[in-house]
């Protein structure tokens, strides 16, 4: 008796080896959201937004070049700086308005239900008036001491700026700033503590 042995069928398709990771951008994934000091300009780079086709929106709020100037022409919504310049006193004062419009990219995540404007975007934009009390010159961010954060500050909210420039000198400024809006406090800072660029950094003498 002869048995015939059937021939194999075409060998399985080989699974194909999984491509390169998409990049930023894709379409998914989650939100990325960072913030850190940059070192050698005193600024802070705060990256915020969906990771879409678009990619991330990188917002850099930096110092403002002197009295009369504003940090307004900040791409991505304005997060860092303020909008108006009411009045600067180089030495002494300055005061300033920042509009904090609905279409800020930060409201998406910081929260999707309670929109919140972040601290630390409020902080800056003391600091950016800070520099401009501070007058002409490049000036860094040292030190901050003694903030509070009393009350939320959301979606058209316009928020009131003021600082006081406590001790001024070529090499080193101090401010104490004030934030209102909607006729209360909602955040200050008992210093802000601005060197110039110039100063020799420790360790690097």
């Amino acid at each position: 008796m002869t048995t015939t042995v059937p021939a194999a069928g075409p060998a399985p398709a080989p699974v194909p080896a999984a491509g390169p990771a998409p990049a930023p951008g894709s379409g998914a994934g989650p939100t990325a959201v960072t913030a850190g000091p940059v070192a050698a300009a005193g600024l802070t780079t705060v990256t915020t937004g969906p990771v879409s086709a678009a990619g991330l929106t990188t917002v850099t709020a930096g110092p403002v070049a002197g009295a009369g100037s504003t940090a307004a022409a900040v791409p991505g919504g304005g997060l860092g700086g303020f909008d108006r310049l009411l009045e600067a006193v180089v030495g002494e004062r300055a005061a300033a308005v920042r509009n904090v419009p609905a279409t800020l990219t930060c409201f998406t995540d910081h929260f999707p239900r309670h929109p919140v404007l972040p601290g630390v975007l409020l902080l800056e934009s003391m600091a950016a008036l800070a520099r401009t009390a501070a007058g002409p010159g490049t000036w860094r961010l040292a030190a901050v001491r003694g903030v509070r954060f009393k009350h939320f500050v959301g979606p058209g909210d316009q928020v009131h700026l003021t600082v006081e420039v406590t001790a001024h000198g070529p090499h080193r400024t101090e401010c104490r700033a004030t934030a209102r809006a909607g006729g209360r406090v909602v955040a200050t800072a008992r210093v802000l503590a601005l060197v110039s660029d110039e100063t020799t950094r420790e360790g690097t003498a």
